[in-house]
């Protein structure tokens, strides 16, 4: 058992600010008051007592080639199977490939967080590759796996079911990179295959104008249209999206990641978060790339906090952003986590308090420095 003593609490769903002790029995929450006590104690004064963070889109295999390709076009980087990235991964030894993703993980965990979602290139080599990285690393994984075979026109309907059921065996769900790689046909098979399987089916959508215009173009629907219409309930980026767009996302209910970040490095434009939020829609963030940002949920929350109100010239909640990064993930992944509250996991950081404000104190200030304790799953990392 562990109890928390004396810390600033971000309470529940609407992370309020709490004054109390919070215990911890095997790898749950189980009591949260005034009173709660008993095990090891924690002396959290002047810290704030938050739920760790989740990054809900992140490339990690791109940890061997930071900082390559700057000022090229988003095709030239990252487009499979010949963009800048690819090429790269398909070059590196496997062992330089497990070393440069642990540092990537073990970098997530000095920066407070505890769960992650990898859209994993390079099949099923690809996802042993991320596994052997993590071993020993307590950080807990999403990983949505691909085959290159999904990317082949030619490809038989007996050959791609064989070859989403090899990938699902292995892994959380697929990733798709867009509908300029995968038919809809495709795309449909594989979206239906994941949820009857109970996984999750994502995919990268209107991240920039170009392949919007190019899906209205050559189907006569935006990428979002084509993805509710066969069956993704996981969306990366539309930075790009329609207001109709918009609208059915939240009418569907489907979930939406966010990564300003990389929006803003790769000149595709900036992801209108506000007005997802304003119609309801679960928005999640990620950072994306490691070839273009460090995997830091810090600086994404701070950036997707002041871009916004930058874009809207209007006041954006701190709070919400917050949630972006801990609850409306944990509700997305369908996991007991994300927030602090009884029965929940104990994914938990334990942070200095650097300004009145305990949220804008996390958004604004923390550095890896302040974060004095981490725990995933009820274990104490540091």
């Amino acid at each position: 058992m562990i109890t928390i003593q004396n810390g600033t609490i971000l309470y529940g769903d609407d992370l309020n600010p709490l004054k109390a002790n919070l215990s911890i029995e095997d790898n749950k929450i189980i009591e949260i008051s005034k009173t709660a006590s008993g095990g090891r104690l924690i002396d959290a004064k002047g810290c704030i007592v938050a739920p760790s963070l989740i990054n809900s889109h992140i490339h990690l295999g791109d940890s061997v080639a930071k900082d390559l390709g700057d000022g090229e076009s988003l095709e030239k980087i990252v487009k499979p199977p010949d963009g800048i990235k690819h090429r790269i991964l398909k070059e590196t030894p496997r062992e330089d490939m497990v070393n440069s993703i642990k540092d990537s993980l073990n970098y997530m965990v000095q920066t407070g967080t505890s769960t992650f979602i990898d859209f994993r290139e390079g099949g099923i080599d690809g996802v042993e590759i991320l596994r052997d990285a993590l071993d020993k690393i307590p950080i807990r994984s999403v990983i949505l796996g691909r085959q290159n075979s999904f990317f082949k026109s030619k490809t038989s309907h007996s050959e791609l079911v064989r070859d989403i059921h090899e990938i699902l065996d292995i892994s959380d769900g697929i990733g798709l990179s867009g509908f300029g790689e995968v038919t809809d046909k495709f795309a449909g098979i594989i979206a239906r295959t994941c949820v009857s399987n109970g996984k999750i089916p994502a995919i990268h959508v209107a991240e920039n104008e170009k392949v919007q215009k190019e899906s209205l173009a050559l189907t006569g629907k935006t990428e979002v249209e084509r993805a509710l219409d066969v069956g993704f309930n996981l969306l990366v980026h539309l930075t790009s999206a329609t207001a109709q767009d918009i609208k059915m996302v939240s009418e569907k209910g489907v979930s939406v990641v966010g990564c300003p970040r990389a929006n803003g490095a790769l000149s595709t434009g900036i992801p209108p978060l506000k007005d997802m939020l304003d119609l309801g829609i679960n928005l999640l963030l990620g950072t994306d790339n490691v070839m273009i940002n460090s995997p830091n949920m810090f600086q994404e929350m701070e950036y997707a906090l002041k871009v916004t109100r930058g874009l809207y010239q209007e006041y954006f909640s701190p709070k919400d952003v917050l949630k972006m990064a801990t609850v409306n993930a944990g509700k997305a992944l369908n996991l007991n986590l994300g927030s602090l509250k009884e029965d929940n996991l104990a994914d938990i950081m334990i942070v200095e308090q650097v300004s009145l404000d305990p949220i804008l104190s996390l958004l604004n200030r923390t550095q890896s420095k302040n974060i004095i304790g981490l725990i995933i799953n009820g274990r104490i990392l540091y």
